[in-house]
C-alpha cells in the first residue's frame, strides 16, 4: 500500500489537475510501464499481478495479435509469426543485422513509405502480412498503454519512453513512430542509463560520480554521470547497440549444436533450443549447473547439463566486448576508475554472476544492486514523465543528457566539419558559417553526416538537402549559416540560411535506418587508431581544394588578359607551373602539392600586378582629378 502524502495547506495538487503520465521501458526481452503515485514511483502490474510484459508479438491468420505471455508460450510452435527481440531490428536494414541464418523469420527488405515504416528498414513476412519492427513494437506499447489507462482510470497525456543511449537518429525516430502508432504522446525519449540514474539517485539521495552499466536483452550501454544537488549530468556515454542477453543465449545454442553433433536446424527447432538456452542462462544465476532436455522435430533427444563455469568460459569474449566501451567512456569523461563512487547495474542480464564479477573487478568495487535491475529504468522514466506532465513543479532537480556520436557537414574535398561533437549536452543548438566555392554559385548542397573520422567516406550519411536562391557573388563572398539543433530526444534538425538575402532551407533528419554495431565500434575506434592518417588525408584534401581554386582563377585570368599583358615566354612559364600543379594533384603527398601551389603563385605574381595596374589605369582613364577628389 502506498504511503499517505501530507502536504502543507494550499500546496497539494487538486485531483482534477493531476495529469496522467507514465514511464515506459520498451525492452528487448521484457517491457514495463511505471507511474508516480503519491510521490512514489511504482511499476503497474497486469491483471495477473505481473509487472513484466514479455516483448513478444504473435500474428495470427485471422488478423488477431497476441502480445506478452500468450505469444511467448507459443514461440517455439509458431516461430515464423512470433516476433521476439524486435528492438534489435528497430531502425535497421538487412545489411545492419548481418547473419540471419539462425533467425526463424522471413525477411523482406522493402523500401516502404507507409506510416511507421522508414525506407530501408527491414520488414518481416507473417501470416498477417508484412510487418515492420515499428508496427511490432507498437503492439507492445498498445498493451502497456491500455494497462496504464485501466490502472489510472483515465486517458494518458503522454509517456516518457526509454531508449539505449547508443540508439542513433533512425532508431530513436523509429521508437517515436511506434509510440504514435500505439496512440501515445511521447513527452521525451530518455536514455536508459540516465533513467536508471534518476531512479537510483532520487531513491538513495546519492551524490558523486556514478557509472551505469546497462546490459539488456539486446543492447549494452555504459554512462558516466555526476549527481550533485539534484543535477543529473551525463559526462560521457558509450556502448554497443547489438550486444545483450540474446548473444549469451546464442552461445548456449551453438554449444548445444556442437555438443550433440547437430547441423543447422529448422525454424521451429532453432526457436525451441533458444528458448531452452534462455531458461538455462537464468537458472545458472542461482545454481552451479542446469539441465537441458528437449525433443527436436526429427525425434532427436537432447539431454545435456551445462555448468556455470562452462557458461562463463564460453561467454568471456562477450564480457570483454563490454570492457572497451567502459574504458572509452572513462577516457571521454576525463576520469579514472578511482573517481567512480558507485556502479549501478541495470538490465536483467546483469543478474549473471560472471557479469557482476567482471564489472566489480573492472571498477574495483562491488556493484550496486539494491534496486531491481529489471524495473529501475521504468521507475526513472516515470519520475521524468511526472515532471514533464507538470505534476511536480516544485521538483528541484535537473537532467543534462548527451549525444553519443559527433554531427557535422561535408565540406569541399570530402572533408568532415564537426558542428556538434559527441558527448555534447542536449538539448543543444550550434551554428557555423560556410561559403561558396565558385563564382556565381547560386545553390549549395548540404550533406549531414555522423561519426568521428576526418573524411566523409568514413562517416555515416544522415541526410542531404539544398539551399537554393543564393545571390550570385564571387567565390567566398556568400555567408551561409548552418544551424544544428538536437532536441531533448536526441533528434536532429538542420537549417541553412544565406545571411544577406535571408534565403533559407531546413530538414528534419530522418535517415532510412540506423548504425550497425560494427559501424559504431569502427567510428570510435578508428577515430583514435587512424588519427594521424586522418590528419594527413585532411591536409591533402585541403591542398587539393586550394589547388583547384587557384588553377581555375589563373585560367580565367589568362583567358581575359593573358594575350594583352604577357609575352610568350611568361605565358609558357605560367602554363608550365599550371601543368606541374595539375600533375601533382594526382599524387598523395600534401607537402609536394603545397610546393606546387607556391610555385604557381610565384609564377603569377608579375601577372597579378600587371592586371591590377591595368584595372586601375582603366578605372582612371578619362577621369578628371577634381572628379576623383570629390
Amino acid at each position: 500500500m502506498a504511503l499517505l502524502q501530507i502536504s502543507e495547506p494550499g500546496m497539494s495538487t487538486a485531483p482534477h489537475q493531476h495529469r496522467l503520465a507514465v514511464g515506459i521501458d520498451l525492452g528487448t526481452t521484457n517491457s514495463l510501464v511505471a507511474v508516480v503515485r503519491n510521490s512514489i514511483s511504482m511499476v503497474l502490474n497486469d491483471a495477473d499481478g505481473s509487472a513484466l510484459l514479455p516483448s513478444v508479438v504473435r500474428y495470427l491468420a485471422d488478423g488477431n495479435v497476441q502480445v506478452g505471455y500468450p505469444a511467448q508460450a507459443l514461440q517455439s510452435d509458431d516461430p515464423v509469426n512470433t516476433i521476439v527481440s524486435v528492438k534489435r531490428f528497430m531502425g535497421r536494414g538487412l545489411a545492419d543485422i548481418g547473419d540471419v541464418s539462425n533467425l526463424p523469420y522471413r525477411f523482406a527488405n522493402v523500401a516502404a513509405t507507409g506510416s511507421g515504416q522508414a525506407p530501408g528498414m527491414v520488414q518481416l513476412r507473417t501470416v498477417a502480412g508484412v510487418k515492420s519492427p515499428v508496427e511490432v513494437s507498437a503492439e507492445i506499447l498498445k498493451v502497456l498503454r491500455v494497462r496504464a489507462e485501466a490502472a489510472l482510470g483515465g486517458e494518458l497525456v503522454g509517456a516518457v519512453i526509454t531508449v539505449p543511449a547508443y540508439f542513433d537518429d533512425a532508431q530513436r525516430q523509429a521508437t517515436k513512430d511506434a509510440a504514435k502508432l500505439a496512440g501515445l504522446n511521447v513527452l521525451r525519449l530518455l536514455n536508459e542509463p540516465t533513467a536508471a540514474a534518476i531512479a537510483y539517485g532520487l531513491d538513495n539521495a546519492a551524490e558523486g560520480v556514478y557509472a551505469v552499466y546497462d546490459l539488456g536483452g539486446g543492447t549494452f550501454d555504459i554512462s558516466i554521470l555526476r549527481l550533485s544537488q539534484g543535477v543529473f549530468e551525463v559526462l560521457a556515454t558509450n556502448g554497443n547497440s547489438a550486444l545483450g542477453g540474446d548473444d549469451f543465449d546464442h552461445r548456449i545454442y551453438c554449444w548445444l549444436l556442437e555438443k550433440n553433433n547437430l547441423s543447422a536446424l529448422g525454424a521451429q527447432d532453432t526457436r525451441l533450443l533458444l528458448t531452452h538456452a534462455r531458461a538455462v542462462k537464468e537458472q545458472l544465476s542461482d545454481y552451479p549447473e542446469a539441465r537441458i532436455t528437449a525433443i527436436l522435430s526429427a525425434g532427436d533427444v537432447i539431454d545435456t547439463t551445462l555448468t556455470r563455469q562452462d557458461f562463463y568460459d564460453m561467454t568471456q569474449t562477450l564480457l570483454a566486448h563490454t570492457m572497451q566501451p567502459m574504458r572509452r567512456a572513462l577516457r571521454d569523461a576525463g576520469l579514472t576508475v578511482s573517481d567512480i563512487k558507485g556502479v549501478v547495474m541495470v538490465g536483467g542480464s546483469t543478474r549473471m554472476p560472471q557479469v557482476q564479477r567482471a564489472v566489480g573487478e573492472f571498477f574495483k568495487q562491488t556493484p550496486l544492486t539494491n534496486l531491481d535491475p529489471d524495473k529501475v529504468v521504468a521507475l526513472g522514466a516515470a519520475i521524468q514523465a511526472n515532471v514533464l506532465a507538470g505534476n511536480r513543479q516544485d521538483d528541484d532537480w535537473l537532467l543534462l543528457d548527451v549525444i553519443p556520436l559527433s554531427l557535422g557537414l561535408e565540406t569541399m574535398g570530402g572533408l568532415t566539419e564537426k558542428v556538434i561533437p559527441r558527448n555534447s549536452t542536449i538539448p543543444t543548438a550550434r551554428a557555423q558559417e560556410f561559403t561558396t566555392f565558385k563564382d556565381g554559385q547560386t545553390a549549395m548542397g548540404i550533406h549531414v553526416v555522423q561519426g568521428e573520422r576526418e573524411l566523409v567516406s568514413d562517416c555515416r550519411s544522415l541526410a542531404r538537402f539544398e539551399l537554393r536562391g543564393i545571390p550570385s557573388m564571387v567565390a567566398g563572398a556568400a555567408r551561409i549559416r548552418v544551424t544544428f539543433q538536437v532536441d531533448a530526444d536526441g533528434l536532429l534538425n538542420v537549417s541553412a540560411r544565406e545571411m544577406s538575402s535571408g534565403v533559407e532551407a531546413a530538414i528534419t533528419v530522418k535517415p532510412s535506418y540506423g548504425l550497425s554495431d560494427a559501424e559504431i565500434t569502427r567510428m570510435l575506434e578508428d577515430s583514435n587508431q587512424f588519427a594521424q592518417d586522418d590528419m594527413k588525408a585532411r591536409a591533402l584534401r585541403e591542398q587539393q581544394v586550394e589547388a583547384k581554386q587557384l588553377l581555375e582563377a589563373v585560367q580565367n585570368a589568362l583567358q581575359q588578359d593573358g594575350a594583352a599583358l604577357l609575352g610568350k615566354e611568361e605565358q609558357e612559364r605560367i602554363a608550365g607551373s599550371m601543368a606541374a600543379l595539375r600533375e601533382t594533384l594526382q599524387a598523395t603527398d600534401h607537402l609536394a602539392l603545397k610546393r606546387a601551389i607556391a610555385n604557381l603563385n610565384e609564377a603569377t605574381v608579375a601577372f597579378a600586378q600587371a592586371r591590377m595596374d591595368s584595372n586601375v589605369a582603366h578605372a582612371l582613364s578619362g577621369r578628371k582629378l577634381s572628379e576623383l577628389e570629390s
